[in-house]
């Protein structure tokens, strides 16, 4: 897809569980691409034991893909990946292939520019924008407001632990929370609105 654009792989990382727990897949070297700790991701699929399998997700600047793979290897029935980096893209492109994720989706775009359009309904969604880039308020609103959400769905925030907790729509609740050294986890419950 993107032959001639140069990138390294610096790293693996391992998926937690699922059908390809223990599995590892590329990291590239970008300065954007920070990928979810091994026990952040621990804990979150922990609180979304019962709720992955069967849900269509999607994974706003999906970078490494590590959370929406995640969801994948337990049984989600779909991830949409948003990225806007072409070697990132490339690297994430090459782990679907080699796990074999035939329901796996990316989609090389700007994530608010995307999400400024009208939707299709998510279960579950994954937000963990560039620390510092202040994207994650602006990307809630446009979640909320442009028919990206189901009832019911739970939405992932991830942050720096300094960043306070986003203003989220009305009808969204803080479910669970958890700082792990520099990052600051949340997900957040959606009710049909109110």
């Amino acid at each position: 897809m993107y032959k001639n654009y140069s990138y390294k792989v610096n790293g693996k990382i391992r998926i937690i569980g699922g059908k390809w727990r223990g599995r590892q897949i590329g990291v590239i070297g970008h300065l954007k691409v920070r990928p979810t700790p091994n026990r952040v991701r621990e804990t979150l699929f922990n609180w979304l034991e019962g709720t992955v399998k069967n849900s269509k997700c999607l994974d706003c600047f999906s970078g490494t893909g590590a959370l929406g793979l995640e969801a994948l290897s337990r049984y989600a029935t779909s991830t949409t990946f948003l990225e806007i980096q072409k070697s990132i893209i490339i690297q994430l492109t090459k782990n679907l292939l080699t796990l074999k994720a035939q329901n796996g989706y990316i989609i090389h775009t700007n994530a608010l520019k995307f999400l400024s359009q009208e939707g299709k309904s998510h279960r579950l969604v994954f937000v963990d924008p560039p620390f510092h880039a202040n994207l994650i308020e602006h990307t809630l609103a446009l979640l909320e407001s442009n028919a990206w959400l189901q009832d019911e769905s739970l939405i992932y925030v991830e942050s720096s632990a300094e960043y306070t907790r986003p203003k989220v729509p009305i009808n969204w609740f803080l479910y669970r929370e958890m700082i792990a050294g520099r990052v600051a986890s949340r997900l957040y419950n959606r009710i049909k609105n109110i």
